[in-house]
């Protein structure tokens, strides 16, 4: 079906004051999972949206709460489907995030971080960006998209799944999608809790990679004991934390654990066309990164580095004395914390028991250790070529009047979850931008590129419905 662009932005500019009024309301709500003393403004957070999103016209909007967690109570997450009428029509679930990141005036807000306040094109508060800001466009996109098209329902089977711990690393989300995993069938998911290159340069992010962290506990001698009458003649276990640490790479800056690339889906040469083009600054990179020189596994690009291989990082190393002057010891204990970023193809549990193995094999005699694996994250990866990320494309482009070009994510999140859980392909679609400081004092969000959010969303559903749905015959949609 197609209708004129015009009409979608008569639409949104016409309830653009009330769309932010509503919003201002909903980042009032110091929604902050990761404070226990917030968890009554966390499910506010969510009886809010799941209101709204009744009043928005979904018929079924429902407040989920998973199984209380080793940590205590899980916080809840809002559910909404809206059935399409239509008997073809893929179904698609949009993911996002309630909860914020801990804020306060003293870390360096120039406002109350929960006193939203516009200034100059731009909405300033606490998840103005990460992640009510683009959860809350889909509100509007729907209703601009069913306003231009004259229907009463939207093109695809429309679902919701916003998430009330992602702040706080998701730790009941598996659980809580494998329980509902019947209700949350789709075609393909929609993740709202991402970014863009720049304002200039509008992109899609195509692939997130997992994580594996651990801490590795060391035990030599049963105390502290003299460095002059033993030292040299026993095992040192601060000295096998800071060799474990350097036997991490070899010479190439490779990860040297034996089997770790097993399975790592290689960057195709399209792939590498397509970083080459963004407008890349390494030097302007490199102050973002407070850094003064990049450093990587040879043969790759920065941004190849960052977005589409694994690592392995020290992300800490300590043990024995670490007061003021000298203390000639040989310490009792040590510990190193590891943390390996993984790409598509990789095995989050082969991962892990390849770094025991190998921390077993460096070890010498005399040495005791313990390993402890922190809950893992998948990666995920959508081809380049995938008729549902193309339908994103098409969508921002029209939304965007100019080429959307192509990143990955080098962080981490639960969308491989779905991924996995589901059977969908994860679609990453936001309008946030580097500047807006995300978990940072004075996020904000630029008013005009949410509004392209929610056209984008306006424009998306129709597009998925004629064209996201791969090798489907008529009837097969996961409702």
């Amino acid at each position: 079906m197609t209708f004129p662009d015009s009409a979608v932005r008569a639409y949104i500019e016409e309830h653009r004051t009330a769309f932010l009024d509503d919003l201002v309301e909903w980042l009032r709500i110091p929604s902050v999972s990761a404070d226990p003393a917030r968890a009554g403004d966390v499910r506010r957070s969510a009886e809010w949206l799941a209101a709204k999103l009744r009043g928005t016209g979904f018929p079924v909007v429902e407040v989920w709460t998973p199984p209380a967690g080793e940590d205590g109570p899980a916080a809840p997450a809002v559910f909404a489907e809206w059935p399409s009428g239509d008997p073809d029509a893929p179904t698609v679930l949009v993911y996002g995030h309630h909860d914020v990141q801990p804020a306060a005036r003293e870390d360096g807000w120039h406002t109350e971080p929960f006193e939203p306040v516009i200034r100059d094109g731009r909405l300033h508060a606490r998840g103005a960006a990460d992640d009510k800001g683009q959860v809350f466009f889909h509100t509007l996109g729907v209703r601009a998209h069913l306003a231009a098209t004259g229907r009463t329902a939207p093109a695809v089977n429309l679902k919701l799944l916003i998430e009330g711990e992602e702040e706080s690393g998701s730790p009941n989300f598996p659980a809580l999608i494998h329980e509902h995993a019947g209700r949350l069938g789709c075609d393909a998911v929609i993740v709202s809790d991402t970014g863009m290159w720049s304002a200039d340069t509008p992109t899609v992010c195509t692939g997130m990679r997992g994580l594996a962290d651990c801490q590795i506990d060391l035990y030599g001698p049963a105390q502290d004991i003299h460095s002059g009458s033993f030292g040299g003649a026993v095992p040192n276990p601060a000295t096998e934390a800071a060799r474990l640490a350097a036997a991490l790479h070899d010479a190439d800056r490779r990860v040297a654990i034996p089997g770790f690339y097993d399975g790592v889906i290689e960057l195709t040469d399209r792939e590498r066309e397509l970083f080459a083009e963004l407008p890349f600054d390494e030097a302007q990179w490199l102050r973002t990164a407070h850094s003064g020189a990049t450093l990587g596994e040879a043969g790759h690009t920065t941004l190849e580095r960052i977005w589409a291989r694994p690592t392995a990082e020290v992300n800490g190393i300590g043990g024995g004395y670490q007061g003021p002057g000298g203390k000639t010891i040989v310490p009792s204990r040590a510990q190193l914390k590891l943390s390996f970023r993984l790409v598509a193809g990789m095995d989050t549990e082969k991962v892990q028991q390849a770094v025991r193995e190998w921390v077993a094999a460096q070890l010498p005699a005399g040495i005791r250790h313990e390993i402890t694996f922190w809950g893992a994250t998948r990666p995920c990866l959508t081809p380049l070529d995938h008729p549902a990320l193309q339908s994103v494309v098409r969508a921002m482009g029209r939304a965007f009047e100019q080429k959307i070009r192509f990143t990955r994510e080098g962080g981490s999140g639960p969308a491989a979850d779905l991924q996995d859980v589901l059977g969908a392909p994860v679609l990453f679609l936001g309008i946030s931008v580097p500047s807006d400081g995300w978990h940072a004092p004075n996020e904000k969000v630029e008013l005009d590129l949410l509004m392209k959010g929610v056209e984008t969303a306006a424009y998306l559903w129709t597009d998925l419905a004629e064209n996201g749905r791969p090798e489907a015959a008529p009837g097969t949609s996961r409702r």
